[in-house]
């Protein structure tokens, strides 16, 4: 599989357009366009921001025996989540995670008080 045919099928995965995907590792849609069609190939420093953001090896982009990270969030909405975490600075993840934990601890206890009720 050549690399363009990997970023694409990266991208696809993810629910992605080009332009999301360029505009997150800095580049132009149109170049990005040119990767995915085999018409141009990244410099090292686009392709590293390529892994990163894709959250693979390098060896995988570029078509090698490297294995995707399968961690990496699939759905949309957990892309959105993570994308959004890392534009924040460290007190906006602190307060993010606070909340984030609240929000699941009071999911909690009113499971909790759900099946303690039913059982009474």
């Amino acid at each position: 599989m050549s690399m363009g045919d990997r970023l694409r099928q990266l991208r696809l995965e993810r629910h992605l357009s080009q332009e999301e995907v360029a505009r997150q590792v800095g580049i132009t849609r149109s170049a990005y366009s040119h990767y995915e069609i085999n018409n141009r190939h990244p410099v090292y420093e686009t392709l590293i921001k390529l892994a990163h953001y894709f959250n693979v090896s390098l060896d995988y982009i570029i078509g090698g025996a490297g294995v995707k990270r399968p961690e990496h969030p699939t759905e949309p909405q957990e892309h959105k989540i993570l994308e959004l975490f890392k534009s924040m600075d460290q007190e906006q993840r602190k307060q993010s995670i606070g909340l984030l934990l609240g929000i699941v601890e009071g999911e909690r206890k009113k499971s909790v008080r759900s099946v303690a009720k039913s059982k009474s």
